[in-house]
């Protein structure tokens, strides 16, 4: 009998404690928070199809869904999730707070090739290698020393840069109207190319900047293309629509070129004084005396890949700001006439914009700040990865996730901007006077923030300020008609002006200046 008892009462007490258990667990279940997610999605490639093959830029598309499901949802993107970010605060969250965590980078075919592999220290995850190629990069280019020791080069750069545009002009004017009819789309990326390619390899824009332009161009493109096989991996074999043949085709036509500069290099190192060096000698130097960092990489291949990523990051990005700063600018009555007379207060009209006047541009700096704001140069930022479980708004995001922040929606937030579609410098010089995108003001983040930011900012900024304070400064420019001009974006990991920028140009500055 009491056997019995004892029997009911431990059966009594177990039955208790599992209902408990199980109670607590639905009841946790339900209250739990569940990520909102788009209802369309199909059986196998989840919500694939919203991107692939959609005829408006992933930014806008992702916009949209955030009006209707929230600044944070989740997408079913093939074989992984997707956490979708559209507001400060949550990219705070993301890229603060859980900046370790989700500092991995996800897998691409596009980056695998174009890439090396992964040798590409932008492209690659939060590893050690990354981290020490990195630490390279900012000490030979990037760091403000070196910044500010290649200052004359920039200088020199845009006083050619405007040199040319003269004597295009003198070549090629109208002469009823004395004004040329210029594309400054294709002329600011000459400007930019022509500076990186100087500087990284010792070539000039006449050489080789033509090949650069298409090939990166292209680049970037791809690496922006949602391509089957990245989110379906067992597809990967059919290279539906033939994107990993086109990539293999543009990375074997960029390693050629690449390989004929290192092997050049190669044969003119011990020729070269420490001031005729450029980054690639840098690089070989770093790399053959350091061969701890290269991870299992030869070192040929991690010079390649590390100035690829240089060269790819700074062309595209810098000209597109570029393009889109002076096109904003012509679009907007007394925006130009603003910059001049500031240009003509702090430099005068009797020798060209230095460096050292860029700090009194206030307005200038304005103006590309809300450049960078309205067309930032990667409107989703480079993806993140989860390489560990974390918190995120209380919803728990597990290992492998990937994590898109649409900083383009993010800049457009009109619970925080004001007339967050119209393009007012003056907006910095007042009420968003504080506001930076140094990493630190989440509500603007062109170059993102935490450990993955991008490192050559300050080499952005410089290059963009001075190109397009020294056009201004020496030409008077205007719309080739009375239509604004035309702002439709295309389609790449970066995103530039789809058309041509053509506009009419004439000299403001003494003649002797230009020659």
């Amino acid at each position: 009998m009491d056997l019995t008892l004892s029997s009911l009462v431990a059966a009594f007490a177990t039955t208790f404690v599992l209902v408990t258990f199980l109670y607590k667990l639905l009841r946790h279940k339900e209250v739990s928070p569940k990520i909102p997610e788009p209802g369309f999605a199909w059986p196998i490639i989840g919500h694939f199809h919203l991107l692939a093959g959609n005829d408006r830029v992933p930014h806008k598309v992702l916009g949209d869904l955030a009006d209707k499901y929230g600044p944070l949802f989740q997408m079913k993107m093939g074989a992984h999730q997707v956490l979708v970010v559209s507001d400060s605060q949550t990219a705070r969250q993301c890229l603060n707070a859980n900046d370790r965590a989700l500092a991995g980078r996800p897998k691409a075919i596009a980056s695998e090739h174009i890439g090396y592999n992964y040798a590409n220290f932008g492209l690659g995850s939060n590893t050690p290698f990354w981290r020490d190629v990195r630490k390279v990069v900012v000490l030979e280019l990037l760091s403000n020393r070196r910044v500010e020791a290649l200052r004359r080069f920039r200088e020199s750069e845009a006083k050619t840069f405007v040199q040319d545009i003269y004597r295009t002009w003198a070549r090629d004017k109208i002469n009823e109207s004395n004004v040329v009819k210029l594309d400054m789309k294709e002329w600011f990326g000459k400007l930019i190319i022509d500076s990186m390619l100087h500087l990284l390899f010792g070539h000039r824009y006449e050489e080789v900047g033509g090949w650069v332009k298409e090939v990166f161009r292209r680049n970037f493109e791809l690496l922006g293309m949602f391509i089957v096989g990245d989110y379906l991996p067992w597809l990967r074999w059919l290279d539906i629509g033939g994107y990993e043949k086109a990539i293999k085709e543009n990375t074997k036509e960029m390693d050629r070129v690449m390989e004929d500069w290192l092997q050049e290099h190669k044969r003119n190192r011990n020729s070269k004084s420490k001031e005729e060096e450029d980054f690639m000698d840098a690089l070989l130097s770093q790399f053959v005396s350091n061969t701890d960092i290269l991870n299992g990489f030869d070192a040929d291949t991690v010079v390649k890949a590390t100035c690829t990523a240089i060269l790819a990051a700074s062309t595209d990005t810098t000209s597109a700001t570029l393009t889109w700063a002076l096109s904003l600018i012509l679009n907007n009555d007394n925006i130009l006439e603003k910059i001049q007379g500031e240009l003509d207060n702090n430099v005068g009209r009797e020798r060209h914009v230095n460096e050292s006047d860029l700090s009194n541009l206030i307005y200038l700096q304005a103006v590309i700040k809300e450049t960078l704001r309205l067309y930032p140069p990667g409107p989703l930022l480079m993806p993140h990865e989860s390489t560990e479980d974390c918190m995120i708004n209380d919803y728990r995001i597990m290992k492998g996730t990937r994590i898109w922040i649409n900083a383009s929606k993010i800049h457009r937030d009109s619970s925080f901007w004001s007339d967050p579609n119209a393009f007012k410098p003056e907006r910095f010089l007042t009420k968003y006077k504080e506001i930076d995108f140094r990493g630190n003001n989440f509500e603007l983040i062109p170059f993102s923030s935490g450990r993955r930011m991008c490192p050559g900012m300050s080499l952005a900024l410089q290059s963009v300020q001075l190109g397009l304070a020294n056009v201004i400064h020496g030409f008077d420019i205007k719309r080739v008609s009375d239509e604004l001009i035309d702002m439709t974006e295309a389609f790449g990991l970066s995103v530039s002006k789809a058309t041509p920028l053509q506009v009419l140009l004439t000299p403001r500055l003494p003649s002797h200046l230009y020659l």
